[in-house]
């Protein structure tokens, strides 16, 4: 991108409004050189992935706490605060340790402002591909879900987004979540000749028929690059089976080498593979399948500022995992010369909202599509103390919230709720509005629950979604973190055996027994049997906000780890 000198003025005054430290930074034209990423090689594209509906600027805290067991140890993307720092190169202190780490959080949110936002995000998008002819946007998927706008309107204020902003090829996960025939209207009405929905892994349940393109082939500057699809594998387990009846999904792994030899044999002289299995899937596939360049990925939310090479029996393949939140941008540029890949150039782009001027056309949109909304999103529920986020293997302070709601206002002992790890942060001071209550909770399946809960069924549950977070081998690992628990203490060892890694579970300081029935609410659940089983979780949750006015600082409650001293995924003090 060549900045004309109108335009690195305007980028130069945002940065000083926004309060970037530009004489620490070295010299002011840094600042804009954030977004100077000079194109090379031929093949050009750019890559978002788990947006979860956030149109507007955000406030988003990176974990603290993303623990790697086994092989896993202290390999990307299992490092945070200066671990993360230290192995992407990253100055302390600066705009990318904010983006990338929950380093000093509350200072650099103010001191850096919000970050995403669609109209932000428009207009790098627009100068990227300026510089970069035939560039195409990749959408990782997780982008019809996660506001009250979203969910209100089924997902299409994202859908009409998603078309301005230029998105090109899509794949999915949560997006499914609104069943199989608002998914196939969007696709072939409202995508037909504009977007592209790729998913290899997703079969029909009757005769094992694709259900979408498997991949596409474009043409880019006379080279043939093929994008293949991989939707989430374990949609049917994580969220509920019943919305989508009628399709299968899966790893798929020998299928995926099948269509990476189809999309070769017929032409494709690079190949991505645009992804939504999880890091760690990604890394374990690109070790196995051979033929793909570049696996753009996404899933776990892991904003990973340096690609990853993976050697296999074929070559190699280069893995990265592009965030959440609207919060960054993958810029991938490829050098395909005798019908080979012979380069390949990657940045992670932070997407902050001063630096980034927004787009006028996206913001008019934006702004049309919430108009009817306005006023429901934009009341006040309460005040904080303290910040809110949810990402991490276990509670945040949001999820703490939740719990406690669901624990006052259901009358239960103990609950849960999931470890999802989609929902904005907000600052001390700040007012809780509707708007960010939704935030953590707008789903299709929204009802909460109240369960009689044997001890042993707890500990079993526990040891099922530790299981799905920790179990050495990648391939089995099937949903988001770890179950988030209110009122319930207990011990946490990650690398033991499944079934041996829940240990001392406390109520009231007292051992959980095995046979004793607890009342436990929860919520989001995924059986059919449950649907309307109680006021949707937003309901509770607004009503205990509206009777606490004022939120004081939070601890979240988490386990106490054992076997994880020293592990680089896990703060010091967490």
């Amino acid at each position: 991108m060549n900045l004309s000198r109108r335009e690195f003025t305007s980028v130069l005054a945002a940065a000083m409004a926004a309060g970037f430290p530009l004489g620490r930074e070295a010299t002011a034209a840094q600042a804009a050189a954030l977004y100077d990423v000079r194109p090379t090689g031929n093949v050009h594209f750019l890559h978002m992935t788990d947006c979860h509906a956030q149109l507007l600027p955000i406030y988003f805290r990176e974990p603290s706490v993303n623990l790697g067991v086994g092989s896993m140890r202290g390999q990307w993307p299992h490092l945070v605060g200066e671990q993360l720092l230290k192995a992407a190169r990253l100055k302390a202190g600066s705009a990318q340790a904010h983006a990338f780490t929950y380093l000093d959080f509350e200072r650099s949110a103010r001191q850096y402002g919000k970050v995403g936002g669609f109209a932000h995000l428009a207009t790098l998008v627009k100068r990227l591909k300026a510089s970069r002819p035939g560039a195409l946007l990749l959408d990782g998927g997780d982008t019809w879900q996660g506001s009250g706008t979203a969910l209100w309107t089924e997902g299409q204020d994202m859908v009409d987004a998603a078309k301005l902003l230029g998105v090109n090829v899509m794949t999915g996960h949560w997006d499914f979540t609104y069943g199989e025939a608002r998914i196939k209207k969007i696709v072939e009405q409202d995508f037909a000749g504009k977007v592209d929905f790729v998913a290899q892994n997703v079969k029909t349940s009757d005769f094992g028929d694709p259900v979408f393109k498997p991949y596409v082939i474009k043409e880019m500057n006379g080279v043939p690059v093929a994008i293949v699809g991989q939707a989430f594998p374990y949609t049917p387990i994580a969220n509920p089976a019943w919305l989508t009846p009628n399709w299968t999904f899966g790893i798929r792994e020998s299928e995926m080498q099948e269509t990476v030899n189809e999309a070769r044999a017929k032409g494709a002289q690079a190949v991505v593979l645009l992804s939504h299995n999880g890091m760690d899937v990604d890394l374990k596939m690109a070790s196995r399948v051979t033929g793909i360049d570049v696996i753009l990925g996404g899933h776990t939310h892991d904003g990973v500022p340096v690609p990853i090479t993976v050697k296999n029996r074929g070559g190699q393949t280069v893995v990265t995992n592009a965030g959440s939140n609207g919060k960054f941008l993958g810029v991938l540029d490829l050098s395909v010369r005798n019908g080979k890949v012979t380069d390949i150039q990657y940045r992670l782009l932070p997407i902050f909202a001063n630096l980034l001027p927004a787009d006028p056309e996206m913001a008019a949109q934006i702004a049309r599509g919430r108009a009817p909304y306005e006023a429901r999103l934009s009341e006040k529920l309460a005040t904080t103390e303290g910040t809110l986020y949810r990402r991490g293997n276990f509670n945040g302070t949001f999820d703490q919230v939740v719990l406690d709601a669901l624990m006052a206002v259901r009358g239960a002992e103990i609950a849960f709720s999931p470890g999802f790890r989609w929902g904005t942060s907000l600052l001390p001071g700040q007012s809780i509005t509707r708007e960010h209550l939704m935030d953590q909770t707008a789903i299709t399946y929204p009802w909460t629950t109240l369960t009689d809960m044997r001890g042993e069924t707890i500990k079993t549950i526990l040891e099922d979604v530790g299981d799905n977070l920790f179990n050495p081998d990648p391939y089995y690992q099937q949903g988001g973190d770890m179950v988030r628990v209110g009122g319930l203490s207990y011990t946490c060892e990650p690398g033991a055996k499944m079934g041996e890694r829940i240990q001392n579970m406390r109520l009231n300081g007292r051992l959980i027994e095995a046979d004793k029935t607890y009342k436990v609410a929860g919520w989001a659940p995924v059986a059919e049997a449950s649907k309307n089983a109680g006021p949707p979780v937003w309901e509770v949750v607004e009503i205990y906000l509206k009777a606490q006015k004022t939120l004081s600082a939070i601890k979240p409650n988490q386990p106490a780890l054992v076997g994880m001293a020293g592990n680089p995924g896990v703060a010091a003090a967490s």
